[in-house]
């Protein structure tokens, strides 16, 4: 079991690519990238980055950086350089038809692609809000997949061809996917407490594995440190350290985000959905799901189906 692939899934993570930018001499763009987290991808010259209690960050060519949802930055092609206000409507046209944003008192020689990454917000196991404001990614570090992928995503808005639409719309997913590969090894300590503590322990990445392949089994504390050969007094120890949650709490959210999804994105009856996740008891569901995501299973799917 690929809990991270699992959590993926059901947070509904995708990727929307934005606007590419082209800029050379004097340059600088604000943004914000809004309500989602935003990835940004040097795949030429250089530009740096500023950010509010960080120092200014020189990117170069193969740099990525991933910045959460909602974190002001700015960027130029040096720290101070006077900000020019982007155009939406140009702005809309280019993400409309892949051409380029130019910015800039000379001749492009920097190039950045930009991704932005929602989610379903209504599910409680997030991965991208368990991330930090600011990941930074060098192309020097040789994290290859990455490296790969950024340059196809390159070549591909670039020379397009038949189908780059499809191709784009993997890309971007597989671009996430490669900056988390490469950022978290160096990095896991510092998620401690959230959901990605887990990368860190080995003893409670082994008890997510037991509890996403298998939610609706009526686990214990013991019966999930014997599945995983620990002490009962390891896991209950390590468990919330790492993920912040204790391993019930933990199984009981990932339970209600489960039949969350089933509620929006199949006909199932309650009652399935319910035992599928390891209620008995309609109503005890009921009552759980309420707890959880503020209304009855049966109005929460009428409020999240698509019209």
């Amino acid at each position: 079991m690929d809990v991270v692939s699992d959590v993926l899934r059901v947070a509904g993570v995708r990727g929307t690519l934005g606007a590419c930018v082209e800029a050379g001499g004097r340059w600088a763009v604000a943004g914000d990238d809004g309500s989602a987290a935003g990835l940004h991808a040097i795949t030429a010259g250089e530009a740096w980055l500023t950010l509010a209690g960080h120092s200014p960050l020189r990117l170069g060519a193969g740099d990525v950086v991933l910045l959460a949802a909602g974190v002001p930055y700015v960027l130029g092609d040096a720290p101070g350089s006077p900000v020019t206000a982007c155009d939406p409507v140009e702005l809309a046209r280019a993400r409309r038809t892949g051409e380029a944003v130019r910015f800039g008192t000379s001749a492009p020689d920097t190039r950045i692609v930009t991704i932005a990454y929602d989610c379903d917000r209504t599910v409680r196991t997030q991965l991208l809000f368990a991330l930090p404001e600011l990941m930074h990614v060098r192309g020097s570090t040789g994290a290859h997949g990455l490296d790969e992928a950024v340059r196809m995503l390159g070549r591909e808005l670039a020379h397009p061809q038949i189908a780059t639409t499809a191709v784009l719309a993997s890309l971007v997913d597989i671009v996430l996917i490669q900056v988390l590969r490469a950022w978290l090894p160096a990095h896991v300590g510092e998620r401690r407490g959230t959901w990605l503590g887990m990368m860190g322990d080995p003893v409670v990445h082994r008890a997510l594995r037991h509890l996403h392949a298998d939610p609706a089994r009526q686990w214990t504390t013991a019966t999930l440190a014997a599945a995983i050969a620990a002490s009962r007094s390891t896991l209950t120890r390590r468990f919330p350290a790492a993920v912040g949650l204790t391993p019930a709490a933990y199984l009981t959210q990932w339970r209600l985000d489960l039949a969350a999804s089933r509620l929006r994105t199949t006909d199932q009856p309650v009652a399935s959905i319910a035992a599928a996740v390891g209620y008995n008891s309609a109503p005890a569901f009921s009552r759980a799901f309420v707890r959880s995501h503020g209304a009855p299973p049966g109005r929460y799917r009428a409020m999240h189906r698509p019209s």
